[in-house]
């Protein structure tokens, strides 16, 4: 079982939307689990203080290293931890296969201004990471969407078990555009090599769209693409 861990001032927006649909089902039948861990039972005080200024000055507030610490410490090893932070390196699908394949992850949610450095420094382990360049108002929804993205890679979870094999990044690429009926909707039709019965042909026109655009929306990707698609393999020639 893929057991889930969220630390957070906020458990109960856990499971939430995860509680439905595919992931919902697979919670029932016990595929993976949810856990949450209440940031805020850590604190010392009587007023379960998290948070304290900023050294040096600042807006806003920043969580306490000893909260946090004595919250990580909680969890225990055996799993990666994640803390959700808008100065954490994005993640990748590469990476969300890696901890679906594994026993599960604890999910550390920020808040405020974010977390006292002091704690990555304590606790060297846990993986700083985001969604994307952008900020949210705590890392929750961010911890939804990468737990997500894990269990719908459980075995059991999809439909049909190459339905996560052909999905944008799996090999590099977007995901080529898709298509259904009806054949013909507001003067549009559906590309007629897709409607030919000629598989190799069908798969050509997929991976040439997927090049294309992969090469228009997402040049970072296109660039790293095409550096390994143009790498030499391991003990080849190059022929200059």
């Amino acid at each position: 079982m893929f057991a889930a861990t969220i630390l957070t001032l906020y458990p109960e927006m856990f499971p939430g939307p995860l509680g439905v649909s595919l992931a919902g089902r697979a919670l029932e039948r016990g595929d993976w689990s949810c856990e949450t861990v209440q940031i805020r039972d850590f604190a010392t005080d009587k007023h379960r203080t998290v948070d304290d200024t900023p050294a040096g000055g600042g807006a806003g507030m920043v969580l306490k290293p000893d909260v946090i610490g004595a919250a990580l410490t909680s969890v225990g090893e055996g799993r990666p931890i994640l803390a959700m932070t808008p100065r954490g390196k994005p993640i990748t699908q590469e990476r969300i296969r890696e901890i679906a394949a594994g026993p599960g992850v604890a999910i550390l949610c920020g808040r405020f201004e974010g977390f006292d450095e002091r704690i990555f420094e304590a606790f060297p382990q846990v993986e700083q990471v985001s969604l994307a360049d952008i900020v949210l108002s705590g890392g929750e929804p961010a911890a939804l969407a990468i737990l997500d993205a894990c269990i719908r890679l459980l075995p059991g979870v999809m439909g049909a078990p190459t339905s996560g094999h052909e999905e944008s990044f799996e090999d590099g690429l977007l995901e080529y555009p898709q298509y259904t009926r009806p054949q013909e909707w507001e003067g549009r039709t559906i590309p007629e090599v897709l409607r030919s019965g000629d598989h190799a042909k069908i798969a050509a026109w997929r991976k040439a769209r997927s090049e294309e655009d992969t090469r228009l929306r997402r040049p970072d990707l296109w660039e790293r693409y095409s550096d390994a698609r143009d790498r030499p393999a391991s003990g080849a020639r190059r022929k200059d």
